[in-house]
C-alpha cells in the first residue's frame, strides 16, 4: 500500500488551536511519541484517510477521518461521528487505499 501522501495535523484544542503535531505515519501510541495530552480535540486530514482510536494500541472507540469529508477539517470531536463522546485519542493509523 502507498501511504507516502498521507498527512494529518492534530491539535490539542478545538478549532485548530493549542499544541499541534504533523503526522504522516502510523502511531500506535501518541503518548509514547511525546504527545503529552490524552486529548486531540481537532484534526486536519490533508490527505488520505485515518483511523483514530481512543487508547494506545488502536483500542477503544474508533473514528474514521477522511480528507474528502468536511474538507478534511474536523474542528470539534462531535464532528467525528454520532458516537463520539470524548476527545480522547491515543493512537492513529492510516487506512490502506
Amino acid at each position: 500500500p502507498n501511504h507516502r501522501n498521507s498527512k494529518m495535523t492534530i491539535f490539542e484544542w478545538e478549532n485548530f488551536l493549542g499544541r499541534k503535531g504533523e503526522l504522516s505515519d502510523d502511531y500506535p501510541s501518541l503518548p509514547a511519541m511525546g504527545w503529552g495530552s490524552s486529548a486531540v480535540s481537532s484534526f486536519h486530514a490533508h490527505s488520505g484517510a485515518w483511523v483514530c482510536s481512543q487508547f494506545p494500541g488502536y483500542r477503544g472507540f474508533q473514528y474514521i477521518l477522511e480528507c474528502d469529508c468536511h474538507a478534511g477539517e474536523y474542528k470539534h470531536f462531535r464532528e467525528w461521528g454520532s458516537h463520539a463522546q470524548t476527545s480522547q485519542v491515543q493512537s492513529i493509523r492510516r487506512i490502506q487505499q
